[in-house]
């Protein structure tokens, strides 16, 4: 996957905004305002994603380029591995599946700000 094709399948979701909160090379999307995905813009060797605990153990076991979230909570996040057995298929359902988690935990209100975008 390239990363102006990651960059936009991101963007394209609604309510996303992007950003470089902790540096100039950590790319961070978020939606409401709470992250979903992160990724280093000078390299893009992988990209951390917010993921279901049970899941994310499954995914660990079957994909070498699915490992716990490097800097992230090893529970919530997993780092998948760009150019590894990861299909791009795949890669955009843990995008989707990311900023779907992120949704669902967001409060009453700003789901309800969010439907109305």
């Amino acid at each position: 996957m390239h990363i102006e094709a990651y960059r936009d399948y991101c963007l394209a979701k609604k309510g996303v905004t992007e950003g470089f909160p902790f540096d100039q090379k950590t790319l961070v999307f978020k939606v409401m305002g709470k992250m979903f995905a992160l990724t280093d813009v000078d390299d893009f060797k992988s990209v951390n994603l917010k993921c279901d605990p049970e899941r994310a153990l499954e995914l660990r076991a079957d994909y070498a380029g699915i490992i716990a979230g490097y800097h992230m909570s090893k529970k919530h996040w997993n780092t998948v591995a760009n150019n590894s057995d990861v299909s791009d298929d795949l890669f955009y359902e843990l995008i989707d599946h990311s900023y779907d988690l992120v949704v669902k935990s967001l409060t009453k209100k700003l789901q309800s700000e969010l439907e109305a975008l």
